[in-house]
């Protein structure tokens, strides 16, 4: 009895046959192509065929790219000049703290130097702010009655005097200002001695010298000091220069007009004078050479303002 293959493997056997002679086809064409390189230009005939389908197939990947690039680097230049903007910022305050610290420091030095040479008592003051007060003319200091102050100490810088105070609490003061409507100041005039009283008209207003005949010895740029006869102010401290004067003779008045030496809006830093008038003024007697100029008076520089002649 004959003995038949199954169908199954009848059928398998060309099927791997094919299989290992087209393995063996293959291995030897790579062998060629490895050796001889012959099949270069048809794979470069290929390539040239599918470059441009290749292209086309890419162009959405590599417009989603460059579009994720430019936002990304926009991003990046928006990140970095806001940066570079705040950065300026913080340069230029550093430049502003750094011009004001220094004028600061200036006006500290040429307060301590005034310090040396006044023969009584002074107390470093800051001014905190100014009330926004249209009637008056008043700033508060960081010192009060706990330091030592005391009501009707005259408030001055290097330049001269810049008001009184007229309000004291424990820890701060008010000072009237020169400006002050109806605020006082007994002066005289450092180029010839002659007396006076100075007032304040109001802010933004020109001080008044009043009750002065028409020929009294005045000009304009005369500087006027404090004359220490009302025994609040220390002489010889600088309050106010001449600007202008108008003479009528029906009525045989003047009416003068000067502005402050010291400007209050310039400087934080002040001096308060504690001027004791009883014990002061003996003291400085008794140190002061007899003739001594005007010109080494504290807070005057000299007895004509320049550009005032």
């Amino acid at each position: 009895m004959q003995h038949s293959a199954p169908p199954l493997f009848r059928q398998g056997v060309p099927a791997l046959v094919k299989l290992i002679v087209c393995l063996s086809i293959s291995i030897a064409l790579m062998l060629i192509d490895f050796r001889f390189k012959a099949l270069d230009p048809i794979r470069n005939n290929v390539n040239w065929i599918l470059r441009p389908l290749e292209y086309v197939m890419m162009m959405p990947r590599n417009a989603y790219e460059a579009t994720s690039e430019y936002f990304t680097s926009r991003g990046t230049l928006d990140k970095e000049n806001q940066e570079m903007k705040v950065r300026q910022a913080e340069l230029s305050l550093l430049a502003n703290q750094s011009e004001f610290l220094l004028i600061e420091n200036q006006n500290l030095r040429q307060l301590m130097d005034l310090q040396k040479h006044v023969p009584f008592k002074t107390l470093p003051v800051e001014i905190l702010f100014n009330p926004p007060n249209p009637i008056s003319q008043r700033i508060v200091i960081n010192r009060g009655s706990d330091d030592g102050l005391k009501l009707g100490n005259p408030i001055a810088n290097d330049s001269g005097i810049l008001g009184q105070v007229v309000r004291i609490y424990d820890h701060s003061a008010e000072v009237s200002l020169l400006e002050d409507r109806d605020f006082a100041v007994p002066v005289q005039v450092a180029r010839n001695g002659l007396r006076a009283a100075v007032f304040g008209a109001g802010r933004g207003n020109p001080l008044e010298l009043r009750y002065l005949p028409v020929a009294s010895d005045l000009e304009v740029g005369d500087v006027l000091i404090t004359s220490g006869i009302d025994g609040i102010y220390p002489p010889g401290f600088a309050v106010a220069v001449i600007s202008r004067i108008e003479r009528n003779a029906d009525k045989n008045s003047s009416n003068v007009f000067c502005v402050p030496v010291a400007a209050v809006n310039r400087y934080r830093q002040a001096l308060a004078l504690l001027y004791d008038p009883q014990w002061d003024a003996k003291a400085s007697a008794a140190t002061s050479k007899p003739g001594a100029p005007l010109t080494n008076t504290p807070g005057r520089r000299q007895t004509r303002a320049r550009g005032m002649q």
